[in-house]
Parts: C-alpha cells; structure tokens; sequence
C-alpha cells in the first residue's frame, strides 16, 4: 500500500509557466527521494492556472520527511507559494487504515 497526496494549486494571473518551471524542478528533485513511488504535475485543459500534482509515497513518514527538504522548502515554500491564489493538499491513506 502506499501514501497519496493530491495538491490543487490555482496560480495568480499570468504566473503559470513559472509555477510550472519550478514543479518541473521539483519533480525531479522529489523522484529521488527514498520512498518516493511517483510525483506527477498536470495542467488545467480549460483552465491552465489549475494545477494538480499527485504524488505518491511509500509511508506516510516519507511524505513528512519530503517536506524537509531543502528542494522543498526553498521551491515549494519559497518560490511556488508566492505565486499562487489557492492551494489545497489533500492527503490519503490506503482504505482501511483510515481512522485506524
């Protein structure tokens, strides 16, 4: 079983292609992390400030050490939040290790 996080992100006007440069950067960055399973960035069909990263990990405990990071901090924290107008993560345990 792994470890899912579903980020939604809706970039300020005209910031998309640089919040996309930079998830590019992260992606990479993240993909080599232990416990890493996967890290995938979509763009919005109709609207292209929607962005949505699905990331997967084998524990939950590497997920919070993801967020460690210095990638992490510096880009996400640092050079991605500023640009966006909302962001909503979403985390998910495998069913039935939800409440358990």
């Amino acid at each position: 079983m792994s470890y899912v996080v579903v980020a939604r992100y809706r970039t300020r006007s005209g910031e998309e292609n640089t919040v996309l440069t930079l998830l590019d950067s992260m992606a990479a960055a993240s993909r080599e992390e232990p416990g890493n399973l996967g890290y995938r960035v979509h763009q919005g069909i109709e609207d292209p400030r929607a962005i949505v990263l699905y990331e997967e990990y084998a524990t939950e405990a590497d997920f919070t050490a993801h967020c460690a990071t210095p990638h992490f901090r510096e880009i996400v924290l640092g050079r991605v939040l500023p640009l966006l107008e909302s962001r909503d993560v979403l985390r998910c345990a495998p069913r039935g290790e939800v409440g358990a």
